[in-house]
């Protein structure tokens, strides 16, 4: 691969990374103001899952055990913060996220290790295997951590 286009998709995927996160943390603080319901949990893990569709593309086709460590990865080391740190709570029949001051914090530390991680693994594998790797990662990340959610509201409003 040419090392100018090389350095413009790292630069690009950094940038990307960083828009993606700074958006994630503005959503999830506005959005810890409003009511949940089942919808509001299960659609992002559904809505992310069409990026599964990268693996058409040759270039983004993985071995299956490095697909497997990476969820593995985000369902174990990555999604355990995210579920300590949010609590659901029922008020005038209404389901809401308790805001947890520790979880901007969470999210950012997730943030810079995600981006030292990355940096590490593509000095090995090509940068768009780079993305689907750390794309199952950040879905292994999610998928508990919205189950953990459910199962809390169930818990609270059958």
């Amino acid at each position: 691969m040419n090392l100018a286009l090389g350095s413009h998709l790292h630069a690009l995927s950094l940038f990307g990374s960083l828009g993606m996160a700074l958006m994630v943390m503005v959503v999830r603080l506005r959005s810890a103001a409003k009511p949940l319901n089942i919808m509001k949990i299960i659609m992002p893990p559904i809505g992310m899952s069409t990026g599964f569709l990268m693996f058409v593309a040759p270039l983004t086709r993985i071995p299956l055990w490095w697909g497997l460590i990476s969820f593995l990865a985000g369902a174990v080391l990555f999604s355990y913060p995210l579920i300590r740190t949010s609590r659901l709570y029922l008020e005038d029949g209404q389901v809401y996220m308790k805001r947890s001051k520790a979880f901007l914090g969470i999210l950012f530390v997730l943030l810079i290790g995600r981006l030292a991680l990355h940096e590490y693994v593509e000095e090995w594998i090509t940068i768009y295997q780079t993305g689907a790797v750390f794309f199952i990662l950040a879905f292994g990340m999610l998928l508990p951590w919205r189950v953990y959610m459910y199962v809390q509201f169930k818990k609270i409003r059958p």
